[in-house]
């Protein structure tokens, strides 16, 4: 289970099945979508819970705990008496996420929702009103609960079709990659990647890694820049960015690995040089410069000596004292708009 603070949404969630308004289904299964682990989901039997999850920390963290596991599918050829999400921040990928729910009802099935006040429940809400119709809701923990009436078919199809296709993957930034809403930075190159990109050295060479590699934005420019890499790992661990980045590089001139994988988990492989921009939160806002300092870790024990990390960070993120203390050399070569550029060199001949 979670071994952060409670799931004050994932609590909520749960509730109209604690106080009696709903009943879990005998059979046919539930799927719950963007599942998360913790407390409330094992308060009590869930028996055909299928949890989909393609953010690989809380992935893995459901698989521990003995629940069923899936990614998404890009359809969904079942039809489930139940359907429970935690919908995402982002209004798009929300909207596309409660169309896909009523979608995979069964006939007479529910969809039942959370999400925080302070992320938009009114308003998400209000959107599964307009796809299946009025139904009820509940407020606890700072969270709206929000559920269906048994559902045969949605009032407005058409509207369930349009929603449906709002994360859509497609073309970005003149078309030179492929995206979609939900994923981070989607329709644009971020400041501090940007800023990374035009100070990379064109000198990078052998056997590169892009640890939280999103989109492939890094990897693109790395391969564009560095003539001198001759092979390309991405590690991400979001399944939907990843599978872009595989797409983004179909056509790469070098071989390249994608790996769907928790970078603070730490890697086995070896790499000649490393470049990153590296996250500072985890699925909530505040700031958790411990990832980023994990990263900074992992980095140093996968390059091989002599080997070089360029990275971005955030220029308030207090990393000056892992990198000290993992790189035998450290220079900083840019900060503006809030960020710094960092090329860290690990020491030659250091054991591995």
């Amino acid at each position: 289970m979670r071994s952060d603070a409670s799931d004050d949404a994932l609590t909520t969630l749960l509730l109209p099945f604690e106080q009696g308004l709903l009943d879990w289904p005998a059979d046919g299964g539930v799927l719950f979508l963007r599942a998360r682990d913790g407390y409330a989901l094992h308060a009590r039997p869930r028996p055909g819970l299928i949890c989909e999850q393609g953010f690989r920390p809380e992935a893995e963290r459901l698989e521990r705990s003995g629940l069923v596991v899936r990614q998404p599918p890009e359809d969904e050829p079942a039809r489930w008496p139940l359907v429970m999400l935690l919908p995402p921040r982002q209004r798009d990928e929300s909207r596309a996420l409660l169309a896909r729910a009523v979608a995979s009802c069964a006939p007479g099935g529910r969809v039942l929702a959370c999400v925080p006040n302070n992320e938009g429940a009114k308003s998400a809400e209000d959107d599964l009103r307009r796809l299946a119709g009025p139904g009820r809701a509940l407020s606890k923990h700072k969270c709206r609960a929000f559920w269906t009436a048994p559902l045969d078919a949605p009032p407005d199809p058409a509207l369930l079709a349009q929603w449906r296709g709002l994360d859509a993957v497609r073309p970005v930034d003149g078309g030179r990659r492929l995206s979609r809403p939900g994923v981070f930075a989607w329709d644009r190159i971020d400041a501090a990647s940007a800023l990374l990109i035009e100070h990379l050295p064109t000198s990078l060479a052998g056997r590169v890694a892009d640890l939280g590699a999103g989109v492939g934005v890094l990897a693109q420019a790395v391969l564009e820049r560095c003539p001198g890499v001759t092979a390309l790992d991405l590690y991400e661990a979001e399944s939907r960015a990843l599978e872009l980045a595989r797409r983004n590089l179909a056509d790469a001139r070098v071989p390249v690995a994608f790996h769907w994988h928790d970078v603070t988990a730490g890697i086995d492989a070896r790499f000649d040089a490393i470049v990153m921009n590296p996250p500072f939160h985890a699925q909530g806002r505040g700031d958790r410069p411990d990832i980023g300092r994990r990263f900074i870790e992992v980095a140093a024990s996968a390059l091989r000596p002599g080997g070089r990390l360029w990275m971005v960070a955030n220029r308030h993120l207090p990393y000056e004292d892992a990198l000290a203390g993992a790189f035998a050399g450290v220079q900083v070569h840019a900060q503006r708009d809030g960020f710094k550029i960092v090329e860290a060199t690990r020491a030659t001949g250091r054991p591995r």
